[in-house]
């Protein structure tokens, strides 16, 4: 594995075009110790069924990969189709940090104290297993300590640098 291979020209552009060929869900990872905070995120994936495990990848170095660390949990809630504005807040630079953050977003705590927040898709709480640098992010693996999931709800999708609905 420690053999070089030759790579063709692109540039950052190329490979963010490229990357939003691939649909994602949109989630919002959110994590509780002193403060909560929350972060929009579509890099998430399912790990391992047994025992039940997902990763979230987080910008290195930011307040949220800072935060997960500490804190040890996280949650990683998909949202559906109708809650494209809490995608935009949590992604927004701009917001209120902290308990003002969750102020006027409805949520509860499950296991980990991490946000859970109301009406999602699906919800997964989940205890920090490791993390991993990798590039400019880090891995963060948890185990699935709780869930849920609203079997009726249409997930909201991200494609092309575009947020998109499910079709038929």
């Amino acid at each position: 594995m420690d053999q070089q291979m030759p790579r063709e020209a692109f540039n950052s552009a190329d490979f963010r075009s490229a990357l939003g060929a691939f649909p994602t869900g949109v989630t919002v990872i959110t994590t509780h110790g002193e403060e909560p905070y929350g972060m929009t995120a579509n890099a998430f994936s399912s790990l391992s069924l047994d025992p039940p495990m997902v990763l979230v990848c987080v910008v290195s170095g930011t307040l949220g990969a800072e935060s997960i660390g500490r804190n040890g949990a996280f949650a990683v809630n998909i949202l559906h189709e109708q809650q494209e504005p809490i995608s935009r807040f949590f992604a927004s630079r701009d917001r209120p940090r902290g308990h003002l953050g969750f102020a006027d977003i409805p949520h509860r705590r499950v296991v980990t104290g991490s946000p859970i927040l109301q009406d999602v898709a699906a919800y997964l709480d989940c205890r920090l297993e490791a993390s991993h640098p990798a590039g400019d992010h880090v891995i963060f693996v948890g185990e699935v300590l709780a869930l849920g999931v609203t079997p009726a709800a249409r997930p909201l999708l991200f494609h092309g640098g575009r947020y998109r609905l499910l079709g038929d």
